[in-house]
């Protein structure tokens, strides 16, 4: 009986799916780099209405709880609608150039399109009231805002630094009370943070768990 394939058939073969596997895990590799982030760390992207964080929050002193308002609440902390900008600014600086956009996304009902800073793949999952219930502090992920003129990401999301909160969380863990105080600081970070450990009932091997985040 004939030979159907060439002697060599299986070595190509099994180079044939070599080269696609790496195929798929480049084109994987380039998509996550075309769909992240749209800027670097600390760059401040265009948006919209050019929004500062350092005067409504640094200057101002207007709670973060205001604005987002689900952000103890909910799995995530939400862009602010525009009435609630606009219980402000329908009385203050209304006539302002740079307000303009806001103005008319309100009266016409078309919402503005902010560009997100932070964002997360699909197949990690992330629930912002339950670190906000557990002692995490704005600015453990989000920095100092209250001094950003314009608002850029802090710190990289990427999985080793989730973990490396995740598996030493008595180092940032803080009161409750002064989650949302954007200039305190621990006295003894590590004796509180693991007081908190107990008080929270945090269970550090949970924490580093695979299906904690990819469910």
């Amino acid at each position: 009986m004939a030979q159907l394939f060439h002697r060599r058939f299986g070595f190509f073969f099994r180079v044939g799916l070599l080269g696609m596997a790496l195929l798929v895990v480049g084109l994987i590799i380039l998509w996550r780099a075309l769909t992240n982030y749209p800027g670097g760390l600390n760059e401040a992207l265009d948006q919209p209405v050019p929004f500062s964080h350092k005067h409504h929050v640094g200057d101002d002193g207007i709670d973060c709880r205001y604005c987002h308002s689900a952000v103890e609440s909910s799995a995530f902390a939400g862009i602010p609608p525009l009435s609630t900008c606009m219980t402000c600014h329908s009385q203050l600086y209304t006539n302002q150039a740079a307000l303009a956009p806001l103005v008319d996304a309100f009266q016409s009902g078309i919402p503005l399109h902010w560009q997100r800073l932070y964002k997360l793949p699909d197949f990690v999952y992330f629930n912002h009231s339950i670190h906000i219930a557990k002692g995490v502090g704005c600015t453990t992920c989000h920095g100092r805002i209250d001094l950003m003129p314009l608002t850029a990401r802090e710190t990289p999301l990427t999985m080793q630094w989730c973990l490396a909160c995740h598996r030493r969380p008595e180092q940032y863990l803080r009161p409750r009370d002064e989650e949302f105080n954007l200039d305190w600081h621990a006295q003894d970070q590590l004796a509180m943070g693991t007081r908190l450990l107990h008080d929270y009932h945090i269970d550090k091997r949970r924490l580093a768990d695979c299906s904690l985040c990819h469910r």
